[in-house]
């Protein structure tokens, strides 16, 4: 969720999170409140999606409007906005890094905070230029992270299209992990994707939620985190 004060933006969040298309929970991974935002309006909604579904953090470094790094300390910046989180009560359990980024110093951080990480996904992410920061995995992991700490990854593995084309064929990944961005509900024909993909999802496989996931879920594969650097 990148705009979660948009109210327009917000009812149609809450609205979809309600009906649970294919009875999935929908995870609420929230951009926490920038400098002159409303932070009371923004606690009481996440209490509310908290309320349906698991709650995550997602980070944008630089701006609301721009998600990846320009400078300072990204590691820094988890580790203030996990704490406040917590100093408001909430239950944060996940992990998103904006524009899919996430370091090394970030994974220590999510790991340290007791969050489970899901920035890495299945595919490398057009948009993003060569050698960017940038984690690839085609399923649950590990990531091995030095001095006996280690990171559990959930990867994503499928955006709105991905997920609509998958009606045509059979879902070949052990675990399905899709997303998609708040703003996406404001144009009706993703929206429209989104819902049938989730229903003919839902339809296919066992519907599970990323609390779930994260609590019952033991990879059989662990692996560096330099390693999985895609």
């Amino acid at each position: 969720m990148e705009r979660p004060l948009d109210d327009e933006v917000w009812r149609r969040f809450s609205r979809l999170q309600a009906r649970r298309p294919g009875r999935f929970a929908i995870a609420a991974l929230m951009r926490p409140p920038a400098v002159g935002e409303d932070e009371e309006l923004w606690l009481e909604r996440a209490r509310r999606a908290q309320a349906l579904a698991p709650l995550g953090l997602h980070t944008h470094w630089t701006a609301p409007d721009h998600a990846r790094p320009t400078g300072g300390d990204p590691a820094a910046l988890v580790r203030e906005q996990g704490e406040w989180l917590r100093s408001a009560g909430l239950d944060v359990e996940l992990f998103c890094g904006g524009g899919w980024y996430l370091d090394a110093d970030v994974a220590h951080t999510v790991a340290e905070l007791g969050y489970a990480d899901c920035t890495a996904t299945a595919f490398r992410p057009a948009y993003l230029e060569p050698g960017a920061a940038h984690v690839q995995l085609d399923e649950p992991a590990w990531l091995e992270l030095g001095s006996g700490r280690r990171l559990l990854e959930l990867p994503t593995t499928h955006s709105i299209g991905m997920l609509a084309r998958g009606l045509l064929g059979p879902f070949r990944r052990q675990i399905v992990h899709a997303y998609f961005h708040d703003t996406d509900l404001l144009d009706r024909r993703r929206t429209a994707a989104l819902r049938i993909g989730l229903t003919f999802l839902g339809l296919k496989r066992t519907a599970t939620d990323l609390r779930e996931l994260q609590r019952g879920l033991r990879p059989a594969k662990t692996m560096s985190f330099a390693n999985s650097r895609g």
